[in-house]
């Protein structure tokens, strides 16, 4: 049982925030089993009375696990028990004289009442970027950004919050610009770092009232959000995937948490091949359901839906946040039946014993019951499916492993518009169509500010197409999530046909935070790719070094 408090904010707390992993490890070790990890973010009265049940068992805590929890009662000090006395403003009177104390929690300027709440924050971030090896090249890249947050609530009732960044090129040519684009889908997925090539902006915000018990909460904005109880990626709506705007809401009763999200996302059709070219959209929405039942602290599932809405600015027809999203782009009456994506998603976690979890989940991009298990030249049945399991030790580590599988075409669609992305960034699973993963992961907590993160992943993919002499178009295998065209007619597509392609990814990870709000994160990462028929392979090194500050 959850239990708020009269202090507590409506404010959402960013998906990045090192909190859920946190309560995850925590839900694990039985301290707080009705917490789900499929959907973020979370409220801060969500998150602090989570806290709360933690705080009362910190005697069962482990002494690295204790002190994390010190440094997030600081964070979210005044959600939890309305006390500002470890908070701290710049701007009042020796403000500067708290900048670099590792207790305190640094703001612009903040302020608090019985009801309301004004926070601003002021961010720095440096990034040092670099690469070298047979595709990417040798590259070298320096960023600088600076950013202001804004947050509060109104009337214990009402969320505003908003984050603005401006940022610079210090450094680099276009070659490094492609390069920092295609290794970060934050700036693969901002247009103005490409093409502006000097500055580039970004912003979140959102509106969001909520009632004081919970039930039911109205949210308009920017933001991003996640579904999917993935451990190392999520097949239904990515932590990877680029913000976009939406309306959103959220219904909770109990066992029971339904979410309906109606949103604007953007894209144009990809030029493939001279016979087709790329078309700008004019509009491409999308619209969620989402629903998780805890059935009990041990088992818990989750039904998810999405169509993909592409040159329809606008329609009340999946406006309906009480519909089955599916039949009503079915029933809509359009010719071109498959002119829009609808995908569906079903997904589970257990948690047999004490430390450990087991995830399956299935995404069903096309399903027709006629040629199902069928040699079907139409490739109308596409499947995505997961199973993953999380082990967290005593001794300050997590082990998760998790096996991804995609079928041709999955995430991709016929008519080339209304692909399962949102500029160019996949909103699920960052593995292509017609691939398949089997990702490790170790994560090590040297101290509360200490961490370390190891991923081993090996991709298998199939892609390419095949044209005739005319230049027509005679086989598409799939693996592009761009091009979905020619997935009718031409031929029945088997898993991994086509070009085969063999991925061995390696990446590093360290974040220390010396003083409080003052991070270093750096990451080391090398891709191996080979073309299996030819056995010719080439290796990719890249690097980035971030030095964070907020206050």
């Amino acid at each position: 049982m959850i239990c708020g408090n009269s202090f507590s904010q409506t404010e959402l707390v960013h998906v990045s925030n090192p909190v859920y992993d946190y309560l995850k490890r925590m839900q694990l070790k039985h301290v707080i089993p009705e917490y789900n990890s499929s959907a973020a973010p979370l409220s801060r009265k969500k998150i602090s009375a989570y806290l709360l049940i933690i705080k009362s068992n910190e005697n069962i805590l482990n002494s690295v696990d204790k002190k994390i929890l010190d440094d997030l009662m600081v964070e979210f000090e005044y959600d939890m028990y309305g006390s500002v006395k470890s908070q701290s403003s710049l701007i009042k009177r020796n403000g500067f004289e708290n900048i670099f104390n590792d207790r305190k929690e640094k703001h612009l300027y903040f302020y608090s009442d019985s009801g309301n709440t004004f926070y601003s924050n002021l961010n720095l971030t440096f990034s040092q970027r670099g690469s070298s090896g047979d595709s990417l090249g040798k590259n070298s890249i320096t960023l600088g950004q600076i950013g202001l947050d804004l947050r509060g609530t109104l009337f214990n009732a009402v969320a505003y919050s908003l984050n603005l960044n401006r940022g610079a090129i210090l450094s680099g040519d276009s070659a490094d610009i492609s390069f920092a684009s295609e290794t970060d889908n934050n700036l693969k997925g901002n247009y103005s770092f490409s093409k502006d090539m000097k500055n580039f902006n970004s912003f979140e915000g959102y509106l969001r009232y909520q009632t004081g018990s919970e039930w039911m909460s109205l949210m308009f904005g920017r933001s991003k959000f996640i579904s999917g109880f993935g451990y190392a990626d999520k097949l239904f709506l990515s932590q990877y995937s680029y913000p976009f705007d939406f309306g959103r809401i959220e219904i909770n009763y109990k066992a029971l948490s339904y979410s309906f999200t109606y949103g604007s996302i953007q894209g144009d059709s990809a030029e493939i091949y001279p016979k087709v070219t790329g078309v700008p959209l004019s509009s491409k929405n999308i619209a969620t359901h989402s629903l998780n039942i805890n059935f009990s602290d041990m088992f818990k599932m989750g039904l998810w839906e999405s169509v993909i809405i592409s040159q329809q600015p606008f329609s009340f027809t999946y406006l309906n946040p009480v519909s089955f999203l599916t039949s009503a782009d079915l029933g809509t009456g359009d010719e071109q039946t498959t002119k829009n994506n609808s995908l569906l998603g079903i997904e589970f976690e257990v948690i047999p014993v004490k430390n450990f979890s087991f995830q399956s989940s299935l995404l069903i991009d096309d399903l027709t019951f006629g040629t199902l298990g069928k040699n079907d030249s139409l490739n109308e049945n596409k499947f995505a499916w997961q199973f993953g399991a999380y082990w967290t030790t005593p001794l300050n580590a997590d082990l998760i492993f998790e096996y991804t599988h995609l079928d041709p075409f999955v995430y991709s669609h016929r008519s080339n518009k209304s692909t399962y992305t949102n500029k160019s960034v996949p909103l699920g699973h960052s593995l292509p169509p017609n691939s398949d993963e089997i990702a490790a992961q170790f994560k090590y907590r040297f101290s509360n500010r200490l961490g370390f993160n190891f991923k081993y992943r090996f991709q298998r993919s199939g892609e390419g197409i095949l044209l005739d002499s005319a230049g027509n178009l005679i086989a598409n295998f799939g693996g592009d999530i761009n091009f979905g065209l020619g997935d009718a007619y031409l031929r029945s597509n088997g898993f991994l046909d086509g070009k085969r392609i063999n991925r061995n990814i390696l990446s590093a990870e360290i974040y220390w935070e010396p003083v409080n709000q003052f991070v270093l994160e750096c990451k080391l990462e090398n891709e191996t790719v080979t073309d299996v028929e030819r056995n010719i392979s080439k290796s990719d090194f890249y690097f980035f070094a971030n030095l964070k500050m907020s206050f």
